[in-house]
């Protein structure tokens, strides 16, 4: 539990719950369009900008989640292209990116630092 979290920073997006296993959803963080994971095989919560570098399109949050070697990956609905949820970086296109958010569960809710 991290009761601490300053409300400056961290937005609180959707209970925990709201996100089914191995999928995403968009929420709008201080302006930001965020593609928020929920992946069952670790429990994890990731956050990445929701915007295809590649298409323009806001569709992150829609691709299919799953891994490539040691990474754990989001194809995008568009090109497919793999975009990595810790760091945001391409796979198919290294100097291609998008934004990677800090992302926690507190008490059944998730939050973003944007």
């Amino acid at each position: 539990m991290h009761r601490d979290l300053p409300t400056t920073e961290w937005t609180a997006v959707c209970g925990v719950e709201d996100i089914l296993p191995d999928t995403g959803v968009c929420a709008l963080v201080r302006g930001e369009q965020v593609a928020i994971f929920r992946l069952s095989a670790n429990d994890g919560v990731y956050a990445i900008g929701n915007v295809d570098p590649h298409s323009g399109a806001a569709v992150l949050a829609r691709g299919l989640v799953g891994s490539l070697g040691e990474r754990i990956v989001v194809a995008s609905p568009i090109y497919k292209h793999h975009f990595d949820l810790r760091t945001g970086e391409c796979l198919e296109a290294p100097d291609t990116a998008v934004p990677a958010y800090a992302v926690r569960v507190d008490e059944g809710k998730v939050w973003v630092r944007a």
